[in-house]
């Protein structure tokens, strides 16, 4: 989100006359767009605070300013900060010149109301990724679930759909631009909702997350659709009828558990239980058995026992996740968790378990890619390897990484591999066509 968030950024500063520069040391405004999510994202940022106070004594005229969703939380904060000159929220950036402007009055600039319609549709995102193969459309802002541990709700605002129209235009433009991949973000797409009676609204019905998925896998069989994140309650069949219908939609999804214990679902407020939420991995399985699943986890949630801790780990084997986000519970001030619950789990604990969570999905990620050995897979390339320009890497369908002999191919193709070995994180294979 941050990345998108970043493009619109750069395509309002362009318009505005300035340009992107290569080196930090070189910048004559720096701009931080920050995540709130967890105590560590914003102990780097006071980190890179503190590197701009040495920027500025030997930078005259830099301009420093603090973008997102730490800005929206400690905004009085930030301004203390001498070395900060702007503070601006998720729905500003639109005023970003004009606080530009405002600053050699010698004032601060601070703008982060939040908004109840801002969803920069009509701003034509500037790609930073370089290598022109995939890109991230934002398809709505905001969150409404409310889930105790989370900030995003207080510092994005409540959600907002974006007209279809636009992203349609978007991701039209990006294919025609060469792109070959885009991934729909939001923070819970299962719940877009474009109603046929919002304003400039050129769809004579409603337009559901489902149906979007379905015009956007129209545009091209050639271009690769993915989406995150889907909320389990949110995350019906008809979701997955289109990904059945559509073979360019990746068979990958993105479905947070953060717990496989019921009581410690219901103290996060994410209303499904371990039940529901491997009936949907059940149905997921059936209807696209080629479908890989990844998700999100939270070790040491508040009240977490070790039995709490070891239904996480068998609902972890239950799922067979290919890949997961995984964390220590860190307490964000002002959400229902910091204000109504004790964060009573030691932090050796925490650790402890964090690291049983990070082995168990090592293993799984292992036998998720053991599973692929002699298949055939399509890789999307997406530069060279990290060790050698004489492989190219890129992903399948399902999200895995995969390395292969360079030969005459090149970024943007997509390729047939056979998959010959594998360790827990990459795939490598040999070019059958």
């Amino acid at each position: 989100m941050n990345v998108s968030d970043s493009e619109v950024v750069l395509s309002v500063l362009q318009q505005a006359g300035y340009s992107l520069c290569s080196k930090i040391t070189e910048a004559s405004l720096i701009l931080v767009n920050t995540c709130s999510i967890r105590d560590n994202a914003e102990q780097k940022i006071w980190s890179r605070i503190d590197y701009f106070k040495s920027l500025k004594k030997r930078r005259k005229g830099l301009t420093v300013g603090i973008l997102g969703c730490m800005a929206e939380r400690l905004k009085e904060r930030l301004l203390e900060q001498s070395v900060v000159d702007i503070v601006a929220g998720p729905d500003s950036y639109r005023d970003l010149p004009h606080l530009l402007n405002e600053l050699p009055g010698g004032e601060k600039q601070i703008n982060t109301i939040l908004s109840l319609e801002e969803t920069y549709a009509d701003i034509s995102p500037v790609r930073m990724d370089k290598n022109g193969v995939s890109a991230f459309i934002s398809i709505m802002r905001g969150c409404n679930n409310f889930c105790s541990y989370c900030v995003v709700p207080y510092v994005r605002g409540r959600e907002r759909s974006r007209n279809p129209q636009s992203i349609l235009n978007e991701a039209k433009e990006l294919f025609n631009n060469g792109y070959k991949e885009v991934t729909l973000l939001g923070q819970n797409v299962n719940s877009f909702n474009w109603r046929a009676t919002d304003q400039q609204s050129s769809f004579k019905e409603d337009i559901s997350f489902s149906k979007l998925l379905e015009m956007v896998a129209q545009i091209s069989p050639q271009l690769r659709v993915r989406f995150s994140t889907s909320h389990p309650k949110d995350m019906d069949d008809s979701v997955l009828t289109t990904m059945v219908k559509y073979s360019n939609i990746c068979r990958h999804i993105h479905l947070p558990v953060q717990s496989g214990s019921d009581s410690v679902l219901k103290r996060m407020n994410r209303k499904y239980t371990r039940k529901e939420y491997l009936l949907r991995l059940e149905k997921i399985k059936k209807m696209l058995p080629d479908c890989t699943i990844s998700t999100d986890i939270i070790a040491g949630f508040c009240g977490e026992s070790e039995q709490d801790h070891l239904d996480t780990l068998s609902v972890m084997r239950e799922a067979g996740y290919y890949t997961s986000f995984m964390f220590q519970y860190s307490q964000r001030p002002d959400t229902t968790a910091a204000q109504q619950l004790a964060d009573d789990v030691p932090p050796r604990v925490k650790n402890s378990r964090l690291n049983e969570i990070i082995a168990l999905q090592n293993e799984l990620s292992h036998i998720s890619n053991k599973a692929d050995l002699g298949n055939e897979v399509e890789v999307l390339v997406e530069g060279f390897s990290k060790r050698s320009k004489a492989e190219l890497s890129g992903r399948t369908s399902q999200n895995k990484v995969c390395i292969f002999p360079a030969g005459e191919h090149k970024v943007g193709d997509y390729v047939k591999v056979k998959v010959t070995s594998c360790s827990s994180a990459t795939l490598k294979g040999e070019v059958i066509s």
